[in-house]
């Protein structure tokens, strides 16, 4: 098991009202609770629903798909520390303790795809 990134909101949204929330900015809810974004090579698996938006990014890319699927559902996307992701200026960022680390360019990221990060 990886580490769990979570999209934190105000109030909870029923699996229909993700599913109604999500598919007009391309990602796509499956029965299981998977949720999947695209890129060239097909769909690839991003998050999960389990009464809220869980992943476990093993990729800039994923992180990249959980910030903007964070920002779709009207959320936060939270660390399993506190630390938040965040999108500003078309940069993601990781803050932690008032201290920001910029992880990189958006655009760039969902550009380069889903390589995995290397172990």
């Amino acid at each position: 098991m990886g580490y769990e990134l979570r999209v934190e909101r105000e109030s909870p949204l029923a699996f229909a009202e993700v599913a109604k929330a999500i598919t007009p900015a391309g990602f796509e809810l499956r029965d299981t609770g998977e949720i999947v974004a695209r890129h060239v090579d097909g769909a690839r698996p991003v998050a999960n629903w389990r009464d809220r938006v869980v992943g476990e990014p093993g990729s800039d890319w994923e992180v990249a798909q959980l910030v903007r699927l964070s920002a779709v559902l009207g959320g936060r996307l939270m660390g399993e520390d506190g630390e938040l992701y965040t999108l500003r200026d078309g940069v993601i960022e990781l803050v932690s303790g008032g201290d920001a680390m910029v992880i990189g360019k958006f655009d760039e990221i969902i550009q380069a795809g889903p390589a995995a990060w290397s172990r």
